[in-house]
């Protein structure tokens, strides 16, 4: 066990943990963010995504030591950032049906915005390949992503 401090959504949280613990049982089960799913437990199916510095990981497969002195960002932090805009469409989209994988969603989706924000219908599709919807949303999650980029394109960006 260690002491470990972690700054989750622009809130420093410090902890005692076992640093090789999984980041997202330290996220649901400590930090008491529940809005990282659970999914595979071996990084296949996007459920567990959060962001760590900008870039989206499979929160399941990665420890907690790694993600110290980054920023880690998660479904719970999206509506105080310009990307509750995706959250909108997402609704307004009904992208959600189960909603079990939808924060792994968007937080992927948000991540290949950040190093992408005008990208092709192509771009999106293999951006999104690897986050597994069992219900088969994928053409509104399109849709969802389109209609933000086409916003943000229209505006000065997300």
């Amino acid at each position: 066990m260690a002491i470990i401090r972690l700054n989750v959504n622009g809130i420093v949280h410090e902890k005692e943990m076992d640093p090789h613990m999984p980041l997202l049982w330290v996220l649901r089960d400590i930090l008491g963010l529940t809005g990282t799913k659970f999914g595979c437990g071996i990084a296949q199916c996007g459920a567990c995504t959060v962001l760590v510095d900008g870039k989206a990981v499979r929160s399941c497969s990665i420890r907690v030591q790694s993600a110290v002195d980054k920023d880690i960002e998660t479904i719970e932090g999206v509506e105080a950032t310009p990307f509750r805009s995706l959250q909108q469409a997402w609704i307004d989209e009904q992208v959600p049906q189960c909603g079990y994988c939808q924060s792994g969603q968007l937080m992927n989706a948000i991540g290949f915005l950040k190093s992408n924000p005008n990208p092709t219908d192509e771009e999106i599709l293999n951006a999104m390949s690897g986050n597994i919807c069992r219900c088969g949303t994928y053409p509104r999650i399109l849709k969802a992503i389109q209609s933000v980029v086409e916003q943000s394109s229209k505006n000065t960006g997300i």
